[in-house]
């Protein structure tokens, strides 16, 4: 029998911080894993939310050497080893079946939304097997117990302490902890032990997804996927870049160690386990060509199913990491900012109040965020998915998540998480109302094998109207074709959305290092 405050099953990212967070407050945990590092792993795509997150989580508990990571330029000089790409945005480009990419002149089947106005400040893609280690190896360093090869299986539990107990490489293993945190995955290690109960989200769509890495994926760019001239506001191929079309999408995310990610998530009519990516490729033809010399470096991954939701998340001795109560669809990169807010919660509790009868109510209301936060982002996940067929409904919905997520984000920066009201603004009564309403009239317009001018502008000015008291970063303004660069100007005109003069926004950029991009004729 070993004894510790803190026991983590599963060292992921999200269980490696955990870990590194109690080590920093005084705690003495220990991090179970299953597997040994380094090890494949997908949920790699980090958006500008999760590197405020990261920054702050560093900040706040003295992990010095985790903040590096928070911004692609600082990883690069800090950490050239630790595999990670670009992420300069969102690439949406829809396509119809059997046809190439139509490039449409109005750009009506594409959209692109810059994060960041330069590499140096970018967000980033997570290469796991790099990163995951990188963050273990941090743990041990800091004097947190790890232990691989562990195979659980049994768990007793309650307010006074728990008892994990398996095995250690065949060798009999038991664990006793004050609180477990559980951060092994979907229908992970406590889902199964305690028989938790689970259940779809509402409206959700059931998929699955075949995926693995590979070498030699064409640039898409380079395949001049247009007839615009115009030169897009970032390299379309430094960032997530996705290929929608009727009943699922494909993910495309670049290292720069020369592996890309790449998968598809399908409805379950389109899918064929491993099978379905030949058939997929044939189906769409410019997705062929950019996959022409795509070499697998991993083993094939298919996930039989993809959504899955907790009933119950936290419970007497022990609570759900976030990737192990809920997952969603990766569509817009919400898995790891979702991780990060799980990770900070109690990383807050951990601090305000461990050993105290609070800690528990703070457990609660950490389970009941989880789920109220993975509630939100499958709502607009499931839209999308019905939307996809005709790329317009898609890109206003995407308008509102990208509308609200920048203006999270900024209210983060700004030190204002209260104005932010949750993720995606779900704590947001009159926006989660217009959501709806805008999700309803796409479903609407969506179940038509055509959709006329009359409707699109009708549908594109309610999403204007639902997304006007958050849009900081000029969306849906029609002048930009569906191309959107960092728009200083659009967020210090926005000010009084965020409670802030303009020139209090001016002194917030400069602050954030923003000011070399603030005037023409520097490099992007």
């Amino acid at each position: 029998m070993r004894s510790f405050d803190l026991a983590i099953v599963g060292s992921g990212f999200g269980g490696a911080l955990t870990a590194l967070v109690a080590r920093s407050l005084g705690l003495r945990p220990i991090l179970l894993e299953r597997g040994v590092h380094p090890r494949f792993a997908i949920g790699e795509s980090s958006t500008p939310m999760s590197n405020i997150l990261l920054e702050t989580i560093a900040r706040e508990y003295e992990l010095p050497r985790v903040l590096p990571l928070a911004r692609y330029g600082t990883w690069k000089r800090a950490y050239p080893e630790v595999g990670v790409g670009p992420k300069r945005g969102f690439s949406f480009y829809g396509h119809s079946a059997f046809l190439p990419f139509a490039a449409a002149d109005d750009r009506s089947d594409q959209l692109l939304a810059e994060a960041s106005p330069h590499h140096d400040v970018a967000d980033t893609h997570w290469y796991r097997p790099d990163f995951d280690h990188f963050l273990v190896r941090e743990a041990q360093s800091a004097g947190v117990e790890y232990a691989d090869r562990v195979e659980l299986d049994g768990f007793t539990g309650g307010e006074e302490g728990c008892v994990l107990s398996g095995t250690r490489a065949g060798a009999p293993l038991r664990v006793e902890a004050r609180f477990v945190v559980d951060a092994s995955g979907p229908r992970g290690f406590l889902s199964k032990q305690l028989r938790l109960p689970s259940g779809p989200f509402a409206g959700y769509p059931s998929t699955q997804a075949v995926f693995t890495h590979f070498t030699g994926v064409h640039r898409w760019q380079d395949l001049k996927p247009g007839v615009d001239e115009s030169a897009p506001p970032y390299p379309v191929d430094d960032a997530a870049l996705h290929h929608v079309f009727d009943g699922g999408w494909m993910w495309v995310l670049r290292f720069d160690n020369g592996i890309t990610s790449a998968g598809f998530a399908l409805e379950d009519r389109l899918t064929e386990g491993e099978s379905a990516w030949p058939t997929m490729l044939e189906r769409l033809p410019s997705i062929r060509a950019q996959f022409a010399d795509a070499v697998p470096v991993e083993p094939w991954r298919h996930m039989p199913r993809i959504p899955f939701r907790a009933s119950v998340a936290s419970g007497p001795g022990w609570t759900l990491l976030p990737s192990a109560a809920a997952v969603i669809d990766p569509l817009f990169s919400t898995g790891i900012p979702l991780a990060l807010l799980g990770v900070d919660r109690i990383g807050r509790a951990i601090r305000d109040a461990w050993g105290t009868p609070a800690f528990a109510q703070r457990m609660r209301e950490h389970a009941h965020e989880t789920l109220a936060e993975a509630d939100a982002a499958a709502a607009l996940v499931g839209a999308a998915y019905r939307s996809f067929r005709h790329f317009p409904l898609f890109a206003g919905l995407a308008s509102c998540y990208l509308a609200s997520v920048s203006f999270s984000e900024v209210c983060y920066r700004l030190g204002d998480r209260e104005r932010a009201n949750g993720f995606l603004c779900h704590r947001d009564a009159r926006y989660a109302r217009a959501f709806t309403e805008c999700v309803r009239e796409a479903d609407r317009l969506a179940r038509k094998d055509a959709i006329d001018a009359e409707d699109l502008a009708r549908f594109g000015a309610r999403v204007v109207d639902t997304i006007e008291p958050l849009n900081v970063a000029g969306f849906c303004d029609a002048r930009r074709r569906n191309w959107y660069a960092v728009d200083f100007d659009a967020l210090i005109d926005a000010s009084s959305k965020l409670g802030r003069s303009r020139e209090e926004m001016r002194s917030f950029l400069v602050a954030q290092g923003m000011e070399r991009w603030m005037t023409a004729g520097e490099p992007r």
